[in-house]
């Protein structure tokens, strides 16, 4: 009985997550057609569509560090990946628009294509390096313009440890000369499994790190900086300090 009772809760939740996605996603889209901004339409799905899901999925969002960050400024957000709803996670913690960098197979899905597309987020598409190239520009035009961008480097979700993080989102940060900030998320995999749709109730807690510079670095240096921030991560996740004046020192 147990066992069907979750399978029936985790079927309302995938509908009501379904409905809920659609139909935010098709307000923010008149908005965008009327107003012909993106603030609001992304402002739309920090304050009303993730706080939706997560409450939905019996979430307890928790949030520590944010008095690290110079909110005036663009940044390049970078985070573990454990589960599909670090993305509500981020929407919500983030007291700024922000623009994710998505696998270029997302821009096909409907609704999170339409919306991802209208505005403005990066697409990466492995096996293109015209097209790549193209994307670069103008997501460092997008950070160059003050916009932030988060991602997640791993390229993947992970099933507890963080894997190595991938370079292309701190090259964008060295170009544009912004700030790269590591971010811990703990929890996400626990309320919804990478694997299948399996909803648990419980808490997420996302921890921001001290913002790391790139002033000075050229972007062949982006793997060197790729590996900062993941030791940033995991001191975050362990509870460490970690200080990235030291981590430059010992360099």
């Amino acid at each position: 009985m147990k066992r069907l009772a979750w399978a029936l809760f985790n079927a309302l939740q995938l509908l009501f997550t379904l409905l809920w996605t659609a139909g935010w996603i098709c307000l923010a889209l008149l908005v965008r057609l009327l107003s012909g901004g993106r603030h609001w339409p992304l402002r739309m799905a920090s304050r009303c569509w993730a706080p939706g899901l997560l409450r939905g999925a019996g979430a307890r969002l928790e949030v520590h560090g944010m008095e690290r960050i110079d909110w005036s400024r663009p940044h390049v957000f970078v985070a573990n990946h454990q589960s599909m709803i670090d993305i509500c996670a981020l929407f919500r913690a983030l007291p700024v628009p922000v623009r994710f960098v998505l696998k270029q197979e997302l821009a096909k899905v409907p609704f999170v294509g339409w919306y991802a597309r209208a505005m403005g987020m990066v697409f990466i598409e492995r096996g293109s390096a015209r097209s790549s190239a193209r994307r670069l520009r103008a997501a460092v035009d997008l950070l160059r313009d003050g916009a932030s961008l988060c991602a997640f480097p791993e390229g993947t979700r992970g099933r507890g440890r963080v894997g190595p993080f991938k370079g292309g989102a701190f090259q964008l940060a060295i170009e544009a000369g912004a700030q790269v900030v590591p971010v811990a998320i703990e929890g996400s995999g626990s309320v919804l499994p990478a694997a299948g749709f399996h909803v648990r109730p419980g808490r997420i807690v996302v921890r921001f790190g001290e913002p790391l510079t790139t002033q000075g670095l050229a972007p062949h240096e982006r793997n060197a900086l790729a590996g900062q921030a993941r030791d940033a991560v995991i001191a975050l996740l362990e509870g460490r300090p970690f200080s990235s004046a030291a981590m430059r020192a010992a360099a």
